[in-house]
């Protein structure tokens, strides 16, 4: 199987190809972005190391890690991405990252509606997974509005920048849909 290209009515979500990379780059880096992320100081060089590790041909195989760009349909620009782990055979972990710029437009909500319609009905995946930072209040509501159930606060679970952090662990199951 190789990567999706899923449509919406304003995104097209795809693999990512050499010319995302500066993009991808330039946004990580924003102190906005990374604040809830696990990376810091992303470079252009780590861009360029993520996608040339990642074999798209290989998309949904068991123990992966997929990044998706999020790019307009209009002018093809990439606003932002989605990560996907195929965590068994039936389970994905997802997540999910915009620039700054283009953050309070939709975007995630639209892109991840998407996601889980091909995870749930193309791939017939039975649960998909994310986990927040407490604190990414955004991220939170997001979840929690396509219909995910919160189902762990993980308290100090990780020594995250500098200090204790916690997490939320949610959960969408196939049989609750109600991200249609």
């Amino acid at each position: 199987m190789s990567a999706p290209v899923l449509n919406t009515d304003h995104l097209i979500i795809r693999a990512f190809q050499r010319k995302d990379l500066e993009q991808f780059a330039r946004y990580r880096a924003s102190d906005a972005v990374a604040r809830y992320q696990s990376w810091t100081d992303f470079t252009y060089n780590d861009a360029v190391e993520l996608f040339e590790s990642t074999d798209y041909s290989t998309f949904g195989r068991r123990g992966n890690w997929y990044q998706l760009a999020i790019t307009t349909c209009q002018e093809d620009e990439l606003v932002g991405d989605l990560a996907v782990f195929f965590a068994g055979q039936d389970q994905v972990e997802i997540g999910f990252t915009i620039a700054p710029q283009h953050q309070h437009q939709n975007i995630a909500s639209e892109a991840v509606s998407r996601l889980l319609d091909y995870l749930f009905g193309d791939l017939c995946k039975h649960r998909v997974v994310a986990t927040t930072d407490a604190r990414n209040t955004a991220a939170n509501r997001l979840l929690e509005k396509l219909g995910f159930g919160r189902k762990r606060q993980l308290t100090q679970s990780v020594f995250f920048k500098g200090e204790w952090a916690e997490e939320y662990r949610w959960v969408l199951l196939s049989s609750e849909e109600k991200f249609t």
